[in-house]
């Protein structure tokens, strides 16, 4: 064992021993029990134990990253505390500030949201004790968010990332019978007979009759428990069910051994809809669908795959076909992710694999409305990808550039004195529901946060 991962050992090490309740799931309760239904599946299918990815820059570049970590901070490569920041509103920023402060490198990440969602537990478990509901609510969602975040950095499925994973959904369960508004789990089946999680919630003071949907689809690193702000959330406030799903590969999917393949994510999409077209208080004619960087391309897939769609809104593009930018010139950490999204361990097998990552096929067939927000100098998938697969659709279509913005589209003038982009993204999609017509342009926001607009 070389130094590097004998202190990452001694760090996990040290965590598990103060974790306490998280630890104690590996001896009995619903981690037993998950691990013993390994062959037969829980919910999801299969909990098989899992090795980690074997890849050459993760291996070679270590030390780079951990310095880049120490120099720039846990968000050095994508601004995720300021998404828990977002959806969890004012009273996380006490957490985030000891998460940054604590994170000098990788294996620092998992301990330190451990020790946020504990506390954050403890305050929701005591107050909901104490009968003060709304404190007890807000820390379970907490709690929730930063159990699942500690989650990320482990790619492999072990006893850890399962015991990461009850937590995280037992909290989200306990915020869901507190909420102000309807929470329900759902399960959707794939065709090889396993399920994929997701969260289903109707608008704070829903009183009856059908409401138009969206499916929300996170990316690599995002998770469905996410996917609605705890306060003020942009499609529950505009009157909007939300669907929220993790589809195979994504966050709980590896866990429950459902990985990323492009025809299991058209499945996915047709079984998101068939469930929701099954509902009484959704209307099946009015179901959009949303997604984020990595979700931009399985949203895609979804909307070509099933003409049931209303209307298609992504944003933080991964368009480029393979995905070579992301894989192969961006921080390592997310090609090994996104091997272990796959369920592999061999680079070489996955260099093969990752050709089939593309729209190609998909993007040709959609007919619903489209609308793509994305950043002119984005790092991740390069404009080019995104203007290029525009040019092979024949649907309405918008194309939404945010100048000098990066892949996480927000942080630049151009997002902050023009349209919000969460916001444009909402009411872009409520005209789609309200059956306004829509011209196909591309829209360039400057500097300034002025618009100009050309015909695509």
């Amino acid at each position: 064992m070389d130094r590097r991962e004998f202190l990452k050992s001694a760090t996990l090490a040290t965590a598990a021993g103060a974790a306490g309740a998280t630890t104690a799931l590996a001896a009995g309760g619903p981690l037993a029990m998950q691990l013993a239904q390994a062959a037969a599946g829980s919910p999801g299918g299969a909990a098989a134990k899992t090795g980690e990815p074997h890849m050459r820059r993760w291996t070679d570049e270590r030390w780079l990253l951990d310095n880049i970590i120490r120099t720039n901070g846990i968000d050095w490569d994508q601004p995720r505390t300021a998404g828990l920041a977002s959806a969890c509103g004012p009273e996380s920023q006490g957490d985030i500030a000891a998460i940054r402060a604590r994170v000098q490198k990788f294996a620092d990440i998992s301990p330190a949201f451990e020790a946020v969602a504990r506390r954050r537990e403890g305050i929701a478990r005591a107050a909901e004790e104490a009968k003060d509901l709304i404190t007890a609510r807000d820390n379970f969602y907490m709690a929730a968010q930063y159990w699942a975040s500690a989650q990320w950095p482990i790619d492999q499925t072990n006893e850890r990332n399962l015991a990461l994973n009850q937590k995280k959904r037992d909290c989200f369960t306990a915020y869901g019978r507190l909420a102000d508004h309807y929470v329900e789990a759902v399960w959707l089946p794939l065709p090889s007979g396993r399920r994929f999680p997701g969260w289903f919630h109707l608008p704070p003071n829903y009183s009856g009759g059908r409401l138009p949907a969206v499916v929300s689809i996170p990316g690599m690193d995002g998770f469905k428990e996410r996917s609605v702000a705890l306060y003020g959330d942009r499609w529950l406030a505009r009157g909007v069910a939300v669907l929220a799903i993790e589809g195979p590969g994504q966050y709980e999917c590896p866990v429950l051994g459902i990985h990323v393949n492009i025809p299991e994510w058209a499945a996915a999409g047709r079984a998101a809809m068939d469930w929701l077209g099954a509902r009484a208080d959704v209307d099946s004619q009015r179901v959009g669908i949303v997604g984020a960087s990595f979700g931009s391309l399985f949203a895609t897939i979804c909307a070509g795959s099933d003409a049931r769609y209303h209307a298609v809104a992504v944003s933080a593009t991964c368009l480029e076909p393979g995905c070579h930018t992301i894989f192969q010139e961006a921080s390592p950490t997310f090609k090994k992710r996104f091997m272990y999204m796959s369920g592999m361990t061999d680079e070489a097998a996955f260099d093969q694999f990752r050709q089939s990552l593309t729209w190609e096929g998909y993007a040709e067939r959609i007919r619903a409305p489209y609308l793509c927000i994305a950043g002119e100098a984005d790092e991740l998938c390069p404009l080019r990808y995104t203007e290029r697969m525009f040019q092979a659709m024949s649907a309405p279509r918008n194309l939404v550039v945010y100048a000098d913005s990066r892949h996480s589209v927000g942080n630049v003038p151009a997002t902050n004195l023009g349209p919000s982009p969460s916001g444009l993204a909402a009411d872009w999609m409520m005209k789609r529901f309200a059956g306004e017509p829509l011209a196909s342009e591309r829209w360039f926001v400057d500097a300034a946060g002025r618009i100009t607009k050309t015909t695509l």
